[in-house]
């Protein structure tokens, strides 16, 4: 029984993190941190892109999670649940790498999936690179996609709408 609750603290963690990760994209990586995120937007040739510093700052969230639930650092103020927190926020980060980056970007393997949800997660990302630039776009989140065809109609309405700059290729 003494494992139910860390085992819960973990699996709510990796749920919170899709929410943390939706809204630090729309809202960070899509407003004042753009400087960073832009190159992931655009094509390039280079193995690392500056966006890849998000992934630090991931990993010094779980890491201070971790150094806070330890008695090793805290003494006795260690908090025990911050070591599960921990632990799911590196599982996010071990599913946000290699879905997004390994399976959407194929940049760890190359397999392109015909059917299902991994087709749906690719259709999504995709349409969320189908905007130029910051302004507007859709499919903020990495592991929960809605569906393709309400996300090409969203995009419509934010390219008529003059709130985003859409390729062509994805506005049809």
């Amino acid at each position: 029984m003494e494992i139910v609750l860390p085992i819960l603290i973990v699996l709510a963690t990796v749920a919170a993190m899709e929410w943390v990760a939706w809204a630090s994209h729309k809202y960070i990586m899509h407003g004042f941190g753009w400087g960073w995120h832009r190159d992931h937007h655009e094509p390039h040739d280079n193995l690392l892109e500056k966006n890849d510093l998000y992934a630090i700052v991931g990993a010094a969230a779980s890491i201070s999670m971790f150094a806070l639930g330890s008695a090793w650092v805290m003494g006795a103020d260690a908090w025990w649940p911050a070591t599960w927190i921990g632990l799911g926020i590196l599982f996010y980060g071990v599913i946000y790498t290699l879905v997004h980056d390994g399976l959407v970007h194929q940049r760890y393997f190359k397999w392109v999936p015909k059917k299902g949800y991994a087709k749906r997660l690719v259709q999504a990302h995709k349409l969320h690179h189908a905007t130029i630039g910051k302004e507007g776009g859709v499919s903020f989140g990495f592991v929960f996609a809605r569906d393709p065809a309400s996300l090409k109609a969203e995009l419509r309405r934010q390219r008529e709408a003059g709130e985003a700059v859409v390729r062509e290729s994805a506005s049809g």
